[in-house]
């Protein structure tokens, strides 16, 4: 058995006993032969004969044929759409016989410059993301190289066993080599206020829109109590660049690997963020042994590599596990806004998995386990 993995299991226990539950059943297979959920939308689709682009594609289709210097628009296939307004179209360069990327960023909607500034970031620190080639803040558009077609998803969701080790441990290098980069004064802080906002997203969506219930007082005290301690604890780790989304859907196969997308929304903050949402993926779950695993080789890693992680790996651990609460409270709003409020029900696929996180999470620590219990009573975490 892993060292790592005793000593998880000797803080749990220890919380446990103090807590007066049950410690934890072992750890079964190392990986969980689960369905996979996931609309990849990574292969580009060419817009059907029948249906006209719309005037943003148009503007696009000229703006990228003007910035290539060819004169006329070029013809875009959609590559993929995310969850915010941002588009993105696949186009040929006919002067080089590569593969380019336009986005398509309203800006009544989006802003971006917060990708052109991280973009830059991460090129400092020499990781694989999309380059700027061109770009037109006024109207919206960037021109960027093309990482490729295929997600990590795509491929992990295949499970083969030496596949997916190898793009975790690429996966890990990445991270610590953007974790590398100096941000003080760069990026905006993930502060108590912007942690907070998506707490709240929970009840106001997660509970309220999708689930159709109003907290009572005793559970309004129990989530604002809880949300309290998983802030004091993200606030009290070490502050690095934070991707905010850093997944299996955001990580594209790729040379060198990962191509890394859709971080114009990077802050300041805790060092166990972007692990929370690796390991402990929306789209595709692990078994906990795999997971503690690459955990432990990412603190090694770090510690090597000069990062200011906690030199005790067991309160690393708990500091990773607090913050992936956050981060499903958050999550759970999130994919209730996109499908209640933007009519993307795909991210209604992936809630039982949050939720299996979230609760099992939950009843393991002392301090949690009043969010765990009012889960079980209110019958919000079915799945």
């Amino acid at each position: 058995m892993s060292i790592y993995l005793r000593i998880i299991r000797r803080c749990r226990q220890s919380d446990f006993r103090h807590a007066g539950r049950a410690a934890p059943p072992a750890v079964g297979r190392r990986l969980r032969d689960n369905r996979a959920v996931h609309e990849p939308g990574t292969k580009p689709a060419a817009v059907p004969p029948e249906t006209l682009p719309d005037e943003r594609q148009l503007a696009a289709a000229r703006w990228a044929g003007s910035a290539l210097g060819l004169g006329g628009p070029v013809p875009l296939a959609t590559a993929s759409a995310d969850a915010s307004f941002r588009r993105y179209f696949r186009l040929a360069d006919p002067r080089e016989g590569r593969s380019l990327i336009v986005m398509d960023a309203p800006p009544t909607h989006e802003d971006c410059r917060p990708f052109v500034h991280v973009a830059a970031m991460l090129a400092e620190a020499r990781v694989n993301a999309p380059a700027v080639l061109a770009q037109d803040l006024d109207q919206g558009f960037l021109l960027l190289t093309d990482l490729g077609r295929v997600t990590y998803l795509d491929v992990l969701a295949q499970r083969d066993a030496a596949r997916v080790d190898a793009l975790h441990a690429d996966a890990i290098t990445a991270l610590v080599a953007m974790q590398r980069i100096d941000v003080r004064g760069r990026l905006p802080a993930y502060d108590r206020a912007l942690l907070g906002r998506e707490l709240d997203l929970f009840p106001e969506w997660y509970l309220g829109r999708h689930l159709g219930q109003s907290p009572d007082a005793a559970a309004t005290a129990t989530l604002a109590a809880v949300g309290a301690r998983l802030l004091d604890r993200a606030l009290a780790q070490p502050r690095v660049f934070v991707h905010r989304d850093y997944h299996s859907r955001n990580l594209m196969c790729s040379v060198p690997n990962p191509g890394i997308l859709d971080f114009q929304d990077a802050v300041d903050g805790p060092i166990t963020y972007d692990l929370a949402s690796l390991f402990k993926d929306a789209y595709i779950d692990w078994d906990e042994a795999l997971l503690l695993d690459w955990l432990a080789r990412y603190w090694d890693q770090a510690r090597r590599s000069g990062l200011p992680v906690n030199g005790d790996f067991g309160e690393f651990h708990r500091d990773f596990e607090w913050m992936a609460v956050q981060r499903h409270l958050k999550v759970l709003g999130i994919f209730a806004r996109l499908a209640w409020r933007d009519g993307k029900r795909g991210y209604l696929d992936s809630m039982p998995r949050v939720r299996r996180y979230l609760r099992s999470t939950c009843a393991r620590y002392r301090d949690l386990a009043p969010l765990a219990r009012w889960l079980d009573e209110t019958g919000t975490t079915p799945g």
